[in-house]
């Protein structure tokens, strides 16, 4: 059975305490500091979702605070990466060029940025202009250009297509960005092997973790909101057992 840890903590005290060169794939999906953005334009999403992740709390730092918290996470992560190990990164596309520069200061090799197409989004502002479908990730090696990539010799394009978490994937509880599981066994499954270690400093609901255990790979979860973390714990442990 898969070894499973998780954590109710801040991501970065958790992180000190992991080994060194003991991660084989960091698959998170960080704030995007898009909260105060988000709320000062003319949008009617608020209206639309009842846990606007705007209003969550945790995406309103400052541009500065969140770049620092950014540096403090990838040295952190390079730390408990192994070499050739990977990551992936979720990041508003907007973000995406302050992230590659962050990461490549602790020696992160940038691989490519991909998209994640929702097929079903939600319909906002659809009559206003285009309905916001995708979501970017960005992908990184670490002290090697090449590292785990399970393709069986297939071509794998860089632009994912799923619809987003059904309603049964969220029956223990909503969060505003949840990922689906089929998006995170995507990664799971090809940038790691059975018995590999998978970390999620900003687990979120679960997804990750969900994945990581139906398919076999040790998992360490990190989730600082306490109503977030029950919700990913139960969702877990119940493939866990």
């Amino acid at each position: 059975m898969a070894n499973l840890i998780l954590h109710n903590q801040d991501c970065i005290e958790v992180m000190t305490s992991i080994e060194e060169n003991s991660v084989d794939l960091i698959l998170t999906d960080p704030p995007y500091n898009l909260g105060n953005f988000m709320r000062d334009r003319d949008t009617n999403l608020k209206k639309m979702r009842d846990n606007f992740f705007g209003s969550a709390g945790w995406d309103d730092l400052s541009f500065e605070e969140w770049e620092e918290s950014m540096d403090r996470f990838f040295e952190e992560s390079v730390r408990v990466l192994k070499h050739g190990g990977s990551m992936i990164v979720f990041m508003a596309i907007i973000k995406v060029e302050s992230i590659i520069k962050i990461a490549e200061r602790y020696g992160l090799y940038y691989k490519t940025t991909g998209i994640w197409h929702k097929l079903n989004p939600m319909p906002r502002n659809m009559n206003l202009h285009f309905v916001n479908s995708t979501e970017t990730w960005i992908y990184f090696t670490y002290k090697k250009k090449t590292g785990t990539f399970n393709n069986d010799g297939k071509m794998i394009h860089d632009f994912i297509e799923t619809a987003v978490a059904s309603n049964g994937e969220r029956r223990f509880g909503k969060h505003p960005t949840q990922k689906p599981v089929k998006l995170m066994e995507f990664f799971v499954n090809v940038l790691s092997n059975e018995n590999d270690t998978i970390l999620d400093p900003f687990m979120g609901s679960g997804s990750t973790g969900v994945a990581a255990i139906k398919n076999d790979r040790n998992f360490i979860g990190v989730e600082l909101n306490e109503k977030y973390y029950n919700i990913a714990r139960q969702r877990i442990e119940e493939v866990w057992e």
